[in-house]
């Protein structure tokens, strides 16, 4: 992985470069550095471990998924602010099998750092949302549960936000009863 200023740095000059071929009539060539110096503008704008992290997500293997986001040494100075966003999306998604106080803290800086993709963020505020109620703050999981319903304006989540919404609503109804219960046998 190349630092930030490194692909900065290695597409102006294939780019200039580019511009030299032109100039000196080898359009081939010329086309060539072109579309090299774009991959590298490419990574600078979407890293490549990130990028490789997600493929192996999509395959569910959560092994592959957290060596390549350990390949990144320093995220904060490798990583512009939104890839950072999604290396702690990935990281919260991966701890929330094990960890839910580690996954609830990288769901809460990747939601501060932003994500690019609205349901990206809905589904940040899903995980969340069942975090908190896990933890038992049923008012904040209802609130990041609408505000991920809104984001979801693909209705990608609407299964699983209404399993959730199923969720709490049978958790109250045996609270209620439970309280009603309690007061008529004080009687």
């Amino acid at each position: 992985m190349f630092p930030k200023f490194i692909k900065i740095i290695l597409f102006l000059s294939s780019l200039a470069y580019s511009i030299y071929q032109f100039t000196e009539n080898y359009i081939g060539n010329g086309i060539m550095f072109f579309v090299i110096g774009l991959i590298f503008l490419f990574l600078y704008f979407k890293n490549e471990f990130i990028i490789l992290a997600f493929f192996k997500l999509r395959k569910q293997d959560f092994i592959g998924t957290e060596r390549w986001l350990n390949r990144i040494k320093k995220p904060k100075s490798a990583l512009t602010k939104k890839q950072q966003g999604y290396y702690n999306f990935l990281k919260g998604i991966l701890s929330s099998q094990n960890n839910m106080n580690a996954a609830e803290k990288y769901f809460k800086k990747a939601i501060s750092l932003g994500l690019s993709m609205n349901h990206d963020l809905a589904m940040a505020k899903l995980n969340l949302a069942g975090i908190a109620f896990t933890k038992r703050r049923k008012i904040e999981a209802q609130k990041l549960l609408t505000e991920a319903q809104k984001l979801d304006k693909r209705n990608i989540l609407t299964e699983q936000i209404k399993i959730m919404k199923n969720k709490m609503k049978k958790t109250s109804i045996p609270n209620q009863h439970y309280g009603q219960n309690r007061g008529a046998r004080r009687r």
